[in-house]
C-alpha cells in the first residue's frame, strides 16, 4: 500500500518529460516571452517610441512645408507688388530729381532777383521816408495855419494827432525826437480851455434870422383900454347918431402916449430894410470874429447890434426881449484862447527831411 501511494504521488521521469514537452508546445508566447531578457524588451519599446516619434516628426514636417510653401507664395506676391512699387517709386524719383534740378534753378533766379529787389528797396525806403516826412511837414504846416488863422484847435489836433501817426507807421530810430516834440504840443492842445464854437455860432444864426420879425418902436400902437360906447338908443334920430359915431371916430384919430424916449425914431420903410440888415450883417461880423476868436471884435459888433435893437426896435415885445438876451449872453462868453505855437516842431521836422534827401543823394 505505502508503496502505491508513493508510485502514485511522485511521477515518473518519462511523464516529466512529456509533461514539459506539452506545456512548451501548448504557449508558444509564454515561452517566448520566457526566452527574451529585459534588455531585449527595452530595445524594443526604445524602437517603437523611435517610431513613433518619427512618424509625428514626418506628419509635422509635411504640414511645416505646406505653411512654408503658402507663405513662399505669399511673399512672392508682395515682392511682385513690392517691385512694381519700387518701380513707380523710381520713376516718381526721377521726376522729383527732374523738378528739384528745376526748382534749384529758379531758386539761384530768385536769390538773383531779390537781391536787386532789396537795392531797390533800400532806395525806395529811403525815398519813401522823404515822402512821408514831406507829408508830415505839409499836416504840421496846416496846422500851424489853422492855429494862427482861425484857431481852431480841433482841427490842428487832428492834424497833429495824423502826423504822430504816421511817424510810428514809419518806425524808424531817428524820429523818436521828433514825436517827443509833436506829443507835447498835441498835450499842450488838448490843455486848452474848450470854446463851444458851434453852440455860439448856433446862437448868432438864431438872431440872424429872429432880426427880420423885430417890430420897430413907431410900430407900436397903445392898448386899447377905451370902454366901448354905450350903443345909441333907438328912440334918438338920425342925426343924433350919426354925430355921435362921428365924435367916436375923432377920439380915435388923436392919440397922445409917453415912450420914455426922448427922440422917436422914425424910418420910412426902405430905412427900416437896411436898418435890419445893417444889424444882421453886424452879427455876420461877430460870427466871423468868433470864428477866430477875436474877443475885441466880437464884443464891438455885438454891443452895436444891442445898441440898435435898443433904439430902433420895440423893447416891450417878446421877440426883442427874446433877442437882447441871446446878445447879452454871447457877450458873457469867453471866446479867446491863446493859442500855443508849433513852429518850432515845424522846423525840426523841416530840417531832419532835409537831412534825409541829403544822405539819400
Amino acid at each position: 500500500m505505502s508503496e502505491e501511494k508513493s508510485s502514485d504521488s511522485k511521477p515518473s521521469e518519462p511523464e516529466k518529460a512529456v509533461e514539459t514537452t506539452r506545456v512548451a508546445h501548448g504557449n508558444p508566447v509564454t515561452s517566448v516571452v520566457s526566452r527574451m531578457s529585459l534588455t531585449q524588451l527595452t530595445l524594443i519599446v526604445l524602437v517603437g517610441v523611435f517610431v513613433w516619434q518619427w512618424l509625428d516628426a514626418h506628419n509635422r514636417i509635411n504640414q511645416l512645408q505646406e505653411v512654408v510653401a503658402q507663405r513662399l507664395s505669399e511673399v512672392a506676391g508682395s515682392n511682385q507688388a513690392n517691385q512694381t512699387l519700387l518701380a513707380q517709386s523710381q520713376e516718381q524719383v526721377r521726376d522729383l530729381g527732374g523738378k528739384l534740378s528745376l526748382l534749384e534753378n529758379r531758386f539761384a533766379e530768385t536769390q538773383a532777383q531779390r537781391a536787386v529787389l532789396d537795392a531797390l528797396f533800400q532806395d525806395l525806403s529811403s525815398n519813401r521816408d522823404v515822402g512821408v516826412l514831406a507829408d508830415v511837414e505839409q499836416v504840421l504846416l496846416v496846422a500851424d495855419q489853422q492855429l494862427q488863422l482861425s484857431t481852431n484847435i480841433k482841427a490842428a489836433l487832428i492834424a497833429m494827432q495824423n502826423a504822430d501817426s504816421r511817424l510810428q507807421r514809419l518806425d524808424r530810430p531817428g524820429l523818436g525826437e521828433l514825436r517827443k516834440r509833436i506829443g507835447r504840443d498835441i498835450e499842450r492842445l488838448r490843455a486848452l480851455p474848450d470854446v463851444d464854437l458851434p453852440a455860439l455860432s448856433k446862437q448868432l444864426e438864431g438872431i440872424i434870422v429872429a432880426v427880420d420879425k423885430l417890430p420897430l418902436a413907431q410900430e407900436v400902437r397903445p392898448p386899447n383900454n377905451a370902454k366901448a360906447p354905450a350903443a345909441t338908443s333907438a328912440e334918438g334920430n338920425v342925426w343924433q347918431r350919426f354925430w355921435h359915431e362921428l365924435w367916436l371916430e375923432l377920439r380915435k384919430l388923436i392919440r397922445i402916449e409917453d415912450t420914455h424916449q426922448k427922440e422917436l425914431p422914425l424910418l420910412s420903410p426902405e430905412q427900416s430894410f437896411f436898418m435890419r440888415e445893417n444889424v444882421k450883417l453886424r452879427l455876420l461880423t461877430a460870427k466871423l470874429a468868433l470864428m477866430t476868436h477875436d474877443q475885441s471884435g466880437f464884443r464891438r459888433e455885438l454891443n452895436t447890434v444891442q445898441s440898435w435893437v435898443s433904439h430902433y426896435c420895440d423893447t416891450t415885445a417878446r421877440d426883442t426881449q427874446a433877442v437882447l438876451e441871446g446878445v447879452q449872453r454871447l457877450l458873457a462868453a469867453a471866446i479867446s484862447i491863446d493859442v500855443p505855437d508849433i513852429s518850432p516842431t515845424l522846423d525840426a521836422v523841416r530840417n531832419y527831411r532835409t537831412a534825409q534827401e541829403r544822405s539819400a543823394k
